[in-house]
């Protein structure tokens, strides 16, 4: 998908067994990021920096939205562990991965693999793509910040 598109409504299920679209949050805008793996430092960095600003994305207008191959338990585990707030879909079929575009060839230890490209989307109110933070722009520690900074809060 691109900056003009607009997100599925049907995104999946949370960690929770709640089926998640975004048709749910009209009129509010999203942060709609993939991830590789729950429980991995990175993974849990970029989370933990979402849930640490929270507050200042909702203020802003934000909801957020987490997306992993992960299954419903693993993703449970994961927000429990680390007290997360948001629904973190589990698409373990990858069908939201590849309709987003963040589910494809990736180079990791000088390995090719096929997997989950850690990215991120802004979503306005109607369900639009505005911004596209792609693999190399994010940096998991201060991913939040990062969407602070662009928005400008």
């Amino acid at each position: 998908m691109n900056v003009g598109d607009r997100i599925p409504d049907v995104l999946g299920v949370d960690q929770n067994g709640n089926e998640i679209k975004s048709s749910d949050f009209r009129g509010r805008k999203l942060v709609l990021y993939s991830y590789p793996k729950a429980n991995t430092s990175g993974c849990t960095a970029e989370a933990c920096s979402l849930q640490q600003h929270k507050d200042e994305l909702e203020v802003a207008g934000y909801a957020i939205i987490g997306v992993s191959k992960d299954r419903v338990e693993l993703q449970k585990k994961f927000a429990d562990a680390h007290s997360l707030s948001f629904p973190l879909i589990a698409d373990t079929d990858t069908a939201l991965l590849q309709t987003l575009g963040c589910w494809g060839e990736k180079v990791a230890c000088g390995r090719r693999t096929v997997g989950i490209l850690r990215t991120t989307y802004l979503v306005n109110e109607e369900g639009v793509i505005t911004k596209i933070f792609t693999p190399k722009e994010i940096k998991t520690k201060i991913h939040a910040e990062q969407i602070l900074d662009f928005i400008g809060k």
